[in-house]
């Protein structure tokens, strides 16, 4: 076993590993950028090594200088994670050149499976069954046009680099080839540096059902599957392991197809081989089709720890340090059910919109096990991926592993940035996904209920109104209100860009009413707290002037000043804002330009995804404010059209 090893990545993997080598008392060497000077796997790891700018590009993408702190500190392996160089064969090659070892497959390995039209002819000479499609070289648009009519519409457009959804393009009629074309294209180039493509038939009841595999490079095992199907543009939200409705003749099937895969590249190390699945008729062992080859750790694997009992990490460290795998095929035990849910930092009401901001307050529920890479304090980056938890629970069935997934987000406490929460718990709740009937088109036909957002009930607003007037921690006291003058308070409280303005009317210290809109709230101190129409208050977590109540999702009040309220009312107008903070990748209008409402107007860049910005309205671009290549903060104006008649100028 290594007595040292370096971790070549950040976040919450980066964590997940230390624990694994504080486990066997392998020391270990973290790196960080300028971004992540006190994140917390720096503080976590034994030493740490500052290697560049926050930009991936300047610090983590950056294999010399990460091979260099692995010499600098004596470690004698490097650790990829996922992402970032996880899958680079040079990158590989150059840590082996270096004297150390590649916690991981070989650069052969990697390459085999590297590009998916390669991957998908030679797991088809392997046996493995794969998806009708187009994998060739030539790239022409009209040959591509032409294979995708020969395979039939629906088809999907994919990068044959990469994953995670980026350089994908479904297409439902032949018109629409083109322009999906191209921007499967350049989203391809800008995440992966290769804009080529492969064209494949759309299974329409299609699951995603994924096998983890393990090799030595000899011999390999599988160690059973995980259903991924509930997923938002081609990114997954909640995993979990072992498939609904899974037969064992379906399940012998993927795992010995799987086994197959990692085998006939000589496979060594954790890797996932994924697989699209006709669920329209049930599981059948000749409904799967093989999709990729993931030749790293998976952000889903937990879920397979969970029913296996196995740290997949701990497995990495002993093959990579020349062990034989640890247990056979048939000595891996599969037990229970797992699910995990992952928690960003997104506006969902904007289109799941990656988000940023101070992490004010968190917390997570004791019926998880959390998956994290930040503490409360910490700033979620633009410069990396918004997650902030994943959440992972088990049972002995799948009905009591979602419970206590429901009761886990119930009782995660997140401050400071919006979250995907709300819609985790919606997705937990959905009836169809508690039957275990999953596909991969659920979340878009249910999308307008699972993002359903009925704003914060009167209590909660009442609740913030006295956290807002210092009432939530003086019972001696009725703090904020002059004895000379009436015991009534208007507090201004901001959510959404809405003022609310409840009226707070004490009588003595321990019993309030406050008027929300035309409801009253009754509120009453007791030992244990305020109880607000005789329930219990909900926890709050103030910080600054922002006011978080914690119900559902949680709501999130800012308490401004009310001259600032007033300087900014009626300002507003004709202006297209950054929706997140980003990257300007295209404009294309000028000064002067002519628009109609929707029109294409820019494409901004965020976690390597493509966001299109469109005119809000018919009229004449009076200004651009910011031209291709600039970094622009949320908010940040980018386009104003000439105000309409009527209107100030």
């Amino acid at each position: 076993m290594f007595h040292k090893i370096l971790i070549a990545n950040r976040g919450e993997i980066a964590c997940r590993v230390i624990d694994t080598c504080r486990k066997l008392g392998v020391a270990t060497v973290a790196v960080f950028s300028d971004a992540d000077r006190t994140a917390r796997h720096v503080e976590m790891a034994d030493e740490a090594v500052h290697i560049g700018g926050p930009q991936p590009a300047e610090s983590y993408l950056r294999g010399d200088a990460i091979i260099a702190a692995a010499q600098a500190t004596g470690a004698q392996a490097i650790h990829p994670g996922y992402g970032f160089l996880s899958e680079n064969p040079e990158f590989v090659e150059a840590v082996e050149a270096a004297g150390l070892t590649f916690i991981g497959p070989s650069a052969k390995a990697i390459r085999a499976m590297g590009l998916k039209d390669a991957a998908k002819k030679l797991m088809d000479e392997a046996g493995v069954p794969v998806v009708p499609g187009y994998h060739g070289a030539e790239q022409g648009d009209d040959l591509l046009a032409e294979e995708a009519g020969k395979i039939g519409y629906p088809v999907i457009i994919k990068a044959v680099a990469g994953g995670g959804g980026k350089g994908m393009r479904l297409v439902e009629r032949a018109g629409d080839f083109s322009d999906a074309l191209a921007s499967a294209r350049s989203e391809a180039k800008t995440a992966f540096g290769n804009p080529d493509v492969l064209v494949e038939k759309f299974v329409t009841a299609p699951r995603h059902i994924e096998v983890q595999v393990f090799g030595d490079g000899r011999e390999a095992v599988h160690l059973y599957e995980r259903d991924c199907s509930l997923q938002r543009r081609h990114q997954k939200v909640i995993e979990e392991a072992p498939a609904p409705g899974m037969t064992e003749e379906m399940r012998a099937a993927m795992g010995e197809a799987s086994v197959r895969a990692a085998e006939a590249i000589g496979y060594a190390g954790a890797g996932t081989v994924e697989f699209i699945v006709d669920g329209s008729d049930g599981l059948r062992p000749d409904g799967f089709w093989f999709m990729e080859m993931n030749t790293r750790l998976q952000v889903e694997h937990p879920v397979t720890e969970e029913v296996t009992g196995i740290d997949l990490v701990e497995w990495q460290l002993r093959v990579a340090a020349g062990e034989p795998l640890p247990l056979s095929q048939t000595e891996i035990p599969l037990r229970g059910h797992a699910f995990e849910a992952r928690l960003y930092a997104e506006d969902v009401p904007a289109g799941f919109l990656p988000a940023t901001g101070r992490l004010a307050h968190l917390a997570f529920a004791p019926e998880c096990r959390a998956e994290t890479g930040v503490r409360t304090g910490d700033e979620i980056s633009p410069f990396y991926d918004p997650m902030i938890a994943k959440l992972v629970t088990h049972g002995a069935t799948r009905e009591i592993a979602l419970g206590k997934m429901r009761r886990a987000l119930a009782g995660t406490q997140v401050a400071g940035t919006v979250t995907n929460l709300g819609f985790l718990s919606a997705l937990c709740a959905h009836e169809g996904f508690a039957a275990g009937e999953v596909d991969t088109g659920l979340i878009e036909r249910d999308l307008s209920a699972l993002t359903q957002d009925d704003g914060p009930a009167p209590a909660d607003v009442a609740l913030a109104a006295l956290a807002g007037a210092g009432l939530l921690d003086a019972p001696e006291t009725v703090t904020g209100f002059a004895l000379w003058s009436p015991l009534r308070r208007t507090i201004l409280l901001e959510r959404a860009g809405e003022v609310l303005s409840p009226v707070i009317e004490m009588a003595g210290p321990e019993a309030a009413r406050i008027t929300v809109g035309d409801v009253v709230v009754e509120a009453r101190r007791r030992p244990e707290g305020w109880r607000l129409d005789g329930v219990r208050a909900p926890e709050v977590a103030i910080t600054g002037d922002l006011v978080t109540v914690f119900t559902g999702a949680g709501h999130g009040f800012r308490v401004p000043d009310p001259l600032a309220i007033l300087s900014a009312d009626g300002q507003g107008g004709d202006v297209v804002e950054a929706p997140m903070p980003g990257l300007v990748k295209a404009v294309f209008v000028a000064p002067g330009d002519t628009v109609a409402a929707g029109d294409r107007m820019a494409i901004m860049e965020a976690m390597k995804m493509e966001h299109t910005l469109t005119a809000p309205r018919d009229g004449v671009v009076a200004e651009v404010f910011a031209a291709e290549g600039a970094q622009v903060e949320a908010h940040a104006a980018l386009i104003a059209l000439t105000p309409e008649e009527g209107e100030d100028a």
